[in-house]
């Protein structure tokens, strides 16, 4: 008998330890059609932040150090898509749906055991994320924070244009002419798309070189054009049709909209999207551009960590 107990004891304890195990700081994680990179930032006890990164196609490097400013508080967790920076790169175009990225978030939170947490998505990463929260209702989001957000290319589209219309009158023609001509290499064309970017994708400087990003896989034109597009004004791929504005209504936990003053994701349509919502608030980054991280990192921080506060203080 005395062994018996002995036996049970000894293997309660493996099992335990096991259990226990500590996740990996830096690593891959096995979903459908390859493996993803993650990266997990901060010492912190807080409940740990999840970044989902835009795109389509883009990759986590450039959000790192902006967002790591949060990580003495709590863990930071950063993943490259498939596909994207650091993560595996299949070039079967039946992975790029919305369905599979959506999956890989529950992919990550078992892997990294990821009960409770907080989920941020940057601009398509939000696309993916209110299709997370609608699709799966998972357990354990304390709050969601839709970054720069494309949750409606109908809405994404007229904001592109109306902050187009605001540009130079030749960049404006420049621009309408060889997307009218379907020629998006010309040199002409992306001089004046360049002049865009440096208004309302990152002020600080463009282009824009990340050190995070030096020896990281370049930005996966195949996903973006097949998904979106070939260009920020003009929507073709498979998410032509894509708004779950309507959807907003039915998320419960709390959501936080963040967009930059000068931001593609307008501050006004932040707020159309607050009165659409339960229970969310909206903050707007001064002289910043999409990439608040970027242009403007201590304020992005001190917005985005006050909000976790007020979540996790209740």
């Amino acid at each position: 008998m005395k062994k018996l107990t002995y036996l049970f004891i000894t293997l309660f304890l493996f099992i335990n330890v096991s259990c226990q195990k500590e996740v990996e700081r830096e690593g891959y994680v096995d979903v459908e059609g390859g493996k993803i990179w993650y990266k997990i930032i901060g010492e912190g006890n807080g409940v740990p932040l999840l970044i989902l990164h835009g795109g389509p196609g883009s990759r986590s490097c450039s959000m790192i150090s902006g967002f790591s400013l949060l990580g003495d508080e709590r863990p930071i967790i950063f993943y490259d898509q498939l596909g994207s920076g650091n993560s595996e790169r299949p070039t079967d175009t039946t992975l790029w749906n919305t369905e599979r990225f959506v999956d890989e978030i529950d992919h990550l939170r078992k892997n990294l055991n990821l009960k409770e947490l907080h989920i941020l998505g940057h601009s398509c990463g939000s696309t993916f994320l209110i299709e997370y929260m609608i699709t799966k209702k998972p357990e354990g989001v304390k709050s969601v924070i839709f970054s720069s957000p494309m949750i409606s290319t109908p809405d994404w589209i007229a904001d592109a244009k109306l902050l187009l219309s605001q540009m130079p009158a030749n960049i404006q023609d420049t621009i309408h002419k060889f997307e009218t001509l379907k020629n998006y290499s010309a040199p002409a064309y992306l001089a004046a798309t360049d002049s865009f970017y440096a208004r309302h994708l990152i002020r600080k400087s463009w282009p824009y070189k990340s050190v995070e990003c030096e020896n990281v896989g370049s930005f996966n034109e195949q996903v973006y054009n097949y998904m979106w597009g070939p260009t920020e004004f003009t929507a073709t791929g498979t998410l032509i049709d894509f708004d779950r504005t309507a959807d907003l209504e039915k998320i419960e936990e709390p959501i936080l909209f963040v967009t930059g003053e000068y931001d593609e994701a307008r501050p006004e349509t932040m707020h159309k999207y607050q009165k659409m919502s339960q229970n969310s608030s909206v903050q707007i980054i001064g002289n910043a551009a999409h990439m608040t991280m970027i242009d403007q990192p201590e304020k992005m921080a001190e917005v985005v960590g006050n909000f976790l506060r007020s979540i996790d203080n209740n």
